[in-house]
């Protein structure tokens, strides 16, 4: 009979974490946790401590920092296979998960879901013939090495790849490789695992090579298993239920979509909500379950699509089953810059990100340019993105697959800070203050069209004290508002006051609060 090796690349909810562990150790399966080495130490610890102890749970031997779209992912993939190949010599099947996945069906119906199809899992088209990939890079992933991360050092990622392609520096894919492209959610045979263990042992090279590749988690092993394993012997899709929006954004699960997801052809789901707790327990009680009838339907990705449709030429008549409530997340922070000098904050956040690996966004409320991914147009104007801002701050926590996030403000949108402030979501703010010359004052008149390169100084100095009294009363207006989480860093303060602010806004140490405040040059005009 099947024995399933869950692979789970995790790195934050450990509650979550130990829970899926002990519904999916209870039938007799087994895990393999890696939990990124970037994430809270104590978090890790809380698991070992509940999971240790149990013979069915095992660790990576190495943890590793992973970056979204990095070879560490894959990296920390191939830890855990290994520690799970060691640890469960009976596991004839490895599927790899994440701590957003839960079982739609019982451990009873998957195990005999995978003796019945003699079949590794696993997505693998035509890396060049195929249209898997709809937007962005294609080719551009393969021929050039990529060393920096586009999600948090988008410039030189970008900067990096245009050099390589001045001075003719793309190389060639292996010779004997055909590279396809897919899913990352496999369930593998074995003999599969070990093969590519094997072969990756006795071919260095191929390794090197996907480790500088963008992306690899969707092509190392679709490109290996195909090149290991008889055609007739891959069925190519993933048992992992998902959906993506029109924005390329993957579907979130809520309460109510319980007796959808059990009557998709599928053994997991993905994402399953934080904050669904019901379907979370009805889910994680359904793995245990004996002589359970399911009625397969598989109508999740057809209806999706025709209600999407149909909103979007205004007839649509149903709800939108995949999308119960627009709140950012209860499990997520969102940690709002306030400052009327942009460039000092700018200055912050990009300190913030390269201190504590936080994705931080500028003023996107404010500035059309701000650079921001591309979400399918909500993004594009300013007007839609102050008309969807919740629906765009949800997708781009998605985006950075992070559950903190940085965004600076202009002391001038206590609206926006209001509404988001009233969210379920964390909400903190911290409010930069600044000394503002004359000068400052002048430019700043003249960048907002209170005054040209004409106006004579004398109109210019009566109105210096209307435009510092408006800029005080801004900051006068967000003290009143008595937001919950509101603390303030001031220029004339010393780095150690500020520091103290930094690591309550941050959740930080104060070592890594006070590198922040020593930022150079922080508060220059």
């Amino acid at each position: 009979m099947a024995k399933i090796a869950f692979i789970l690349l995790c790195h934050k909810d450990p509650d979550a974490i130990i829970r899926q562990a002990l519904s999916l150790t209870a039938v007799g399966d087994y895990i393999s946790i890696h939990f990124d080495a970037r994430a809270d130490a104590t978090a890790f610890k809380t698991i070992h401590t509940a999971l240790g102890d149990n013979p069915n749970v095992t660790f990576a031997k190495k943890r590793i920092k992973c970056g979204w779209g990095e070879w560490s992912l894959v990296q920390a993939t191939l830890h855990a296979v290994e520690a799970a190949v060691e640890a469960f010599p009976r596991a004839t099947h490895f599927y790899m998960l994440s701590g957003d996945c839960q079982a739609i069906k019982t451990a009873e119906y998957a195990h005999d879901y995978l003796d019945r199809t003699d079949v590794d899992f696993i997505e693998s088209f035509d890396f060049f013939a195929s249209d898997w990939i709809k937007t962005g890079m294609k080719e551009e992933r393969l021929i050039y090495r990529h060393v920096f991360n586009e999600r948090n050092a988008k410039w030189i990622f970008y900067k990096s790849m245009e050099l390589q392609r001045r001075l003719g520096l793309a190389r060639k894919v292996p010779d004997d490789l055909e590279i396809q492209i897919g899913s990352q959610w496999w369930c593998l045979r074995r003999h599969t695992v070990e093969a590519i263990l094997d072969f990756i042992r006795k071919r260095p090279d191929v390794k090197r090579f996907f480790s500088t590749t963008w992306i690899p988690d969707e092509t190392f092993f679709q490109t290996l298993v195909r090149h290991l394993v008889p055609e007739s012997e891959i069925d190519c899709r993933t048992l992992t239920f998902l959906m993506f929006s029109d924005y390329g954004m993957p579907v979130t699960f809520y309460n109510d979509h319980f007796d959808l997801l059990l009557s998709q052809d599928f053994l997991f789901a993905r994402k399953i909500s934080p904050e669904a707790l019901v379907l979370k327990e009805r889910l994680g009680s359904l793995y245990s379950a004996k002589n359970v009838n399911f009625e397969i339907s598989n109508e999740g990705r057809s209806l999706y699509k025709f209600l999407t449709g149909k909103g979007r030429i205004g007839r649509r008549f149903a709800p939108r089953f995949w999308e119960t409530e627009s709140t950012l997340g209860r499990e997520r922070e969102m940690l709002i810059v306030v400052c009327k000098k942009w460039h000092v904050a700018k200055r912050l956040v990009a300190r913030i990100q390269q201190t504590t690996n936080i994705p931080c966004i500028e003023y996107l409320f404010n500035e059309e340019d701000t650079d921001v991914p591309d979400m399918g147009g909500i993004q594009s104007t300013l007007g839609k993105r102050h008309r969807h801002r919740r629906s765009l701050m949800r997708m781009l926590f998605d985006y950075y697959d992070s559950d903190r996030m940085v965004v600076c403000m202009d002391p001038g949108n206590l609206d926006l800070l209001e509404d988001f402030c009233r969210d379920r979501a964390t909400t903190r703010l911290l409010e930069i203050n600044c000394t503002f010359t004359d000068e400052y004052l002048i430019g700043h008149a003249m960048r907002v069209g209170l005054a040209g390169d004409r106006t004579p100084r004398e109109t210019l100095e009566r109105l210096l004290p209307t435009i510092r009294n408006d800029i005080l009363h801004e900051s006068d207006h967000i003290r009143d508002a008595d937001f919950e989480n509101y603390t303030r860093i001031r220029e004339e303060d010393s780095p150690e006051a500020n520091a103290a602010s930094l690591a309550a806004f941050l959740s930080i140490t104060p070592e890594q609060a006070l590198e922040i405040a020593r930022t150079d040059h922080l508060f220059a005009d």
